[in-house]
């Protein structure tokens, strides 16, 4: 819907999605990606950290704390927690309220949850700070992905996406081996309070750089965007989304006691593995966006089964250091590969109701991540070894390919179905930096 101002970004919460499909005419040279987008990815760089670094740092949280280290995993499992509870929560309760004012509350709350968490006096405090964070980091998550998509043309949608995944690419090639790094020679607390850190800095930059945008003439509806959960396609696509990520991180959760008890490895290589997973999330996320927008299932079969493969290897020979070094990063490239994807599909099957759909998306990984570690603690708890992770990993993974390929069937039935807005599309936002 056109502004008075010809400059003025449109607002993703407000604004319904692109109608255009991919096979409309395109312009011969490629809309560029917005700053704003680019803005958005910098703020979940200290989002993401703040979800993975606890890989690194179970074993001193869990000595510290005075419990078990499949107790002290519960955290990422709380964090997790929150983000499924807070997505649509906050996505609903914030419908009608400015996105970037939105924005700036959330990383505002999300920051003093850091502080929280590094000052916590015991584990039921640091869990409960742990929660807190995620409410916040859903809700900016739902909004910031509704913004990107709203400002991008149809077959940009996957490549937006990509730029915000980005965001968690970088922080596991840089944030959690930093976190992990702290944690080992300055206490766990620090890798909070350097969040915390981050956190501030993203706060600026949302001040900045996001745009203040105007509110539509006509209000969203929830009864219009809660309509999206009767499409078993939504359904479909929650349930390959938490599946696929739950069986990456049933064992990334734990790889840090994996590669120090099963591998033999010492402490001090725990950061640098870490990294390495994170540099394949990058070149993951950089390959599937670029790739998803063309071959979307292509993308998810291929991808997720990778994933299915490489979790079989490392439960076969995560007492190999080389081989468990080698597929940390493998796992890396192939989860992140098809995170655009699965954030895309989303969005195509529930583009009525962008909010929302950004919010569910979230829910959905959350879901995975909340009940990967919980299935990898429970597995641990059997006594069936730190390598075992992998296997019920792996198990998670089959699953949503089986999941990917019913979709795909349905979706060959009815080939031309976008769910979309049935108002104009908005005016594109200006181009303010060039593409990746």
């Amino acid at each position: 819907m056109p502004t008075s101002d010809p400059t003025a970004q449109p607002d993703a919460g407000e604004l319904p999605i692109p109608t255009r499909t991919p096979t409309a005419t395109r312009t011969p040279t490629p809309a560029r990606m917005p700053m704003a987008v680019y803005m958005l990815g910098l703020a979940v760089f200290a989002l993401g950290t703040s979800e993975f670094m606890l890989s690194g740092l179970l074993p001193p949280i869990a000595d510290d704390m005075n419990v078990s280290i499949p107790r002290a995993g519960l955290l990422i499992s709380a964090f997790a927690i929150g983000m499924v509870i807070g997505a649509p929560l906050l996505a609903v309760a914030t419908l009608r309220l400015p996105r970037r004012t939105t924005l700036i509350a959330l990383i505002t709350v999300f920051g003093l949850g850091q502080v929280a968490g590094a000052l916590a006096p015991s584990y039921e405090v640091l869990f409960a700070s742990r929660v807190v964070s995620a409410l916040a980091c859903a809700g900016f998550w739902a909004v910031g992905a509704a913004v990107a998509i709203a400002m991008v043309d149809f077959g940009q949608r996957a490549r937006a996406m990509a730029v915000m995944i980005g965001g968690l690419s970088i922080a596991n090639v840089l944030g959690v081996p930093a976190g992990a790094f702290l944690g080992e020679h300055f206490g766990w607390r620090s890798a909070f309070w350097a969040v915390g850190a981050a956190s501030a800095v993203a706060l600026v930059g949302v001040l900045t750089l996001i745009p203040r945008i105007p509110l539509p003439a006509e209000k969203p509806r929830l009864k219009k965007e809660v309509a999206i959960y009767t499409d078993r396609q939504v359904w479909l696509s929650v349930t390959i989304t938490a599946l696929a990520a739950g069986g990456v991180f049933c064992a990334f959760s734990y790889l840090s006691p994996l590669l120090t008890d099963v591998a033999g490895l010492a402490e001090g290589w725990v950061p640098s593995v870490l990294g390495l997973f994170g540099l394949g999330a990058l070149v993951g996320t950089a390959i599937g966006g670029r790739v998803a927008d063309a071959h979307l299932f292509g993308v998810l079969l291929s991808g997720i089964a990778a994933s299915t493969v490489f979790l079989g290897a490392l439960a076969l020979f995560a007492s190999a250091p080389a081989a468990a070094i080698t597929l940390s990063f493998l796992l890396g490239v192939s989860a992140f590969y098809t995170a655009p994807a699965l954030n895309a599909r989303m969005f195509n099957v529930a583009g009525a109701a962008p909010t929302l759909a950004g919010a569910t998306t979230t829910a959905a990984f959350n879901l995975g991540n909340t009940g990967g570690p919980w299935l990898g603690g429970t597995v641990i708890d059997l006594d069936f070894g730190y390598a075992a992770t992998a296997w019920a990993g792996a198990a998670m993974t089959a699953t949503a390919i089986a999941a990917v390929a019913v979709s795909l069937r349905l979706h060959r039935k009815t080939p031309g179905r976008v769910v979309t807005s049935s108002a104009p599309a908005p005016a594109p936002a200006p181009a303010t930096s060039s593409a990746p």
